[in-house]
This record gives C-alpha cells, structure tokens and sequence, in this order.
C-alpha cells in the first residue's frame, strides 16, 4: 500500500506575518498550502508555530514523508492529542471552541514500534479490517497525518484544487535512554474506491474534517463501532481523490518507492 505522501507549499507570495518580515528568498520559510488551525483544529494561538514547523519540516524533506529508516531516521508530521489531555484520558472533554481534543502536532517514526524497537513485520500500513486483530493497543493512541497527496504505483492522488485531507494512524509511544519518549506510527488503509481503486486495491484512510475529533478522542475506545464509523465518514473523501494530471504545484510528488503490501 502507500508508502510515500507528502505536503505541498503555497504557489502565492509569502506572508509577511509567516516571513517575519523578511524580503529575500532566503528569509522565507516554506508554507504549506492550508491552515492548521482551520484544517485539523490546532488552536489558533499556535497555529503560527506549528506553520512554521510544518514549514521548516517541508523545507527539509521537501515535503515527502517516507518510511523511516533506523539509520536515516527521518521523522514526518503527527497530529495528535495534547500530551496533558491525552495520558490519562480525562472523564470529560474540555471546553476548546469547536474542537473538543485539544490537539498538537509532533514528529513521528513511520513505522510502528513494538517492545520499543521497530516492529520486525511490515508495519508502516495497518489495515482497517485488522485493526482490531492485529493493532488493538496501537488502536487506543490514534493521530493524523496531514497531506495534500499520496502516491500509489507511480501514481499521485489528490483532492480537487489539491486541498488537504487528514490520514488516520494509530500510534505507540516508546521510551529513549535521553528520558525523552519516541512516537512511531503505521498509516491506516481502507479498501480503495472510485479511481483510486484502479491503482490498488487498498488506499490511505482519509477523514473528514468533522471526524478529526472522534479519531483522536482518547476517552473513545478503539473498537468495532469506530471501525464501522470511520470507514463510513471516510467514503466521501475516499471516492473524490482524482490522480494528479499534469505537473502543477509548488512540489512535485517523487517517483514512487515500490509498493510494500
């Protein structure tokens, strides 16, 4: 299934208020082409910075998130619970505007953890269907990948206009020796629709914005009911990702590593 997506940056002139006034090329961070806290609810009063960091991030890697490699270590944006609110998950959900999990984004290891290390199986993709069989306690600590594309046999997909769509994942998270802790993550995958079934018969889960809080609610267990739910709010999005025609954008997606079903 998909093993390469990524995050595109604005066509546009660069914001003043992103540049921090700055005039040269130089000066500009990349910006990516959506809003996080109009798109995946990250408070407003941190959304400058997570623009910046996912702009910084898009610099680096120019915008692909890949698999992560022990050696290269590369780390891809997560949108995930707010530590203090994720662990322990609170009785009720605090009051925050129109999104009921207060959300952050971090870095991730594109690749599931097992016992702390990375898993010795394939676990960069986790069926839907085996969720429950094979990812139950991955299944509690749910996140969101953001992205603009994804490809999938040398083929990029994307929404109209190339808007920007949330991927489900679920999550673990592992100690280091520093005291800091690692989050790694596998990409969930649905049966695939509309043309990107001509592709593969598997695709990325995409989740529609009012989704967002029901997948990363730490309070809602991952169970077949929100199996059933996600898979059904997800239809819509899923039928209208259309292969990318022609070469515009402000990236170009990479040549596709080979599938790793």
């Amino acid at each position: 299934m998909c093993a390469v997506y990524g995050i595109e940056v604005r066509d546009d002139a660069a914001d003043p208020a992103i540049d921090g006034g700055g005039t040269g090329s130089a000066a500009r961070p990349s910006r990516v082409r959506f809003r996080p806290a109009e798109e995946f609810g990250v408070s407003p009063r941190d959304a400058l910075s997570v623009e910046r960091m996912l702009g910084a991030w898009v610099a680096e890697h120019d915008g692909v998130a890949r698999i992560t490699g022990r050696k290269a270590r590369n780390l891809n944006p997560v949108i995930v619970p707010r530590a203090e609110y994720a662990s322990p998950a609170p009785a009720a959900p605090p009051a925050t505007g129109t999104h009921r999990v207060p959300r952050e984004l971090v870095l991730g290891w594109w690749w599931l953890h097992v016992g702390g290390e990375p898993a010795a199986y394939s676990a960069f993709n986790s069926r839907d269907d085996q969720l429950l069989r094979s990812w139950r306690q991955a299944f509690q600590r749910r996140a969101i990948l953001p992205a603009t594309w994804y490809v999938e046999k040398g083929r990029t997909f994307e929404l109209p206009g190339g808007a920007p769509f949330g991927i489900a994942a679920i999550t673990a998270v592992s100690p280091q020796p520093d005291g800091s802790e690692l989050l790694s993550y596998s990409m969930v995958t649905r049966d695939a629709v509309g043309e990107a079934r001509s592709a593969h018969p598997r695709m990325p889960l995409v989740l529609p914005r009012e989704f967002h809080d029901d997948w990363l609610d730490p309070a809602r267990p991952g169970d077949a009911d929100l199996v059933a739910e996600v898979v059904l709010a997800s239809a819509g999005l899923a039928r209208a990702m259309r292969p990318r025609v022609g070469g515009g954008g402000a990236r170009r997606a990479p040549s596709a590593q080979p599938t790793l079903f």
